[in-house]
């Protein structure tokens, strides 16, 4: 399962991070803001996303009701310590569908997390995908055209997914990096170079090596 954390209280955030990923084997991003959650969250697909209610740059009940509108369809558990009935209202009226008061045990989380997933809030996602004449196929991991076919590493097929999904758009390094490796990792910001640099190999195959924009100082974004 695939967690976004949104949570400004470091020990909170860093014990629930600790929890989900070593008792639940979960992978977890986590946010310390209603801003960073919001731009997480459409980029990256997520099973569930824990909204924090108080946070610094857009509260979790701005940044649903921000999401929401743009119809986010992901499963948005609410967390705060506001207990009132019309607490209650307003974080499941903005768009949340759980709410959990704190302080709360860790193994309830991970039940409400369990039954969220059980739901089907997101679309299925399709097993190939075409972008112009370049075939992409997930359960394979190739690139594909005119019966010729190209066999990608892991760590490339994430990274050419991720950069297809969000077509058009920066992706920071910060947000491949979280999003294909992980914050408990040694890898540096160098390995994310040299995995584009890789993939575009690949692509050059099909002439397709300028798909990959580099944006100086930000990151990368995918343009056909």
């Amino acid at each position: 399962m695939n967690i976004l954390l949104a949570e400004d209280d470091i020990k909170l955030g860093e014990l629930i991070s600790y929890m989900l990923e070593k008792k639940a084997k979960y992978h977890v991003d986590w946010v310390q803001t209603g801003e960073d959650a919001y731009e997480y969250a459409i980029v990256s697909h997520y099973d569930v996303i824990i909204m924090d209610w108080m946070m610094p740059d857009g509260d979790g009940i701005q940044t649903c009701k921000k999401l929401r509108s743009e119809r986010y369809g992901g499963a948005i558990l609410m967390l705060t310590a506001k207990d009132a009935i019309e607490d209650r209202v307003i974080g499941l009226d903005s768009g949340a569908d759980d709410y959990l008061v704190k302080p709360f045990e860790i193994d309830e989380l991970l039940a409400r997390l369990r039954a969220l997933g059980r739901r089907n809030f997101s679309p299925i996602r399709e097993d190939i995908l075409k972008i112009e004449d370049i075939t992409i196929k997930r359960t394979s991991q190739t690139i594909e055209k005119d019966y010729q076919h190209i066999q990608l590493t892991p760590r490339e097929y994430q990274l050419l997914d991720l950069l297809v999904q969000n077509k058009g758009q920066v992706l920071t390094r910060d947000i491949i990096y979280d999003r294909i490796w992980g914050t408990e990792t040694d890898v540096s910001y160098k390995t994310i170079d040299a995995t584009v640099k890789l993939l575009r190999k690949k692509l050059a195959i099909f002439d397709k090596e300028n798909w990959l924009h580099s944006i100086r100082g930000v990151g990368y974004k995918l343009e056909t």
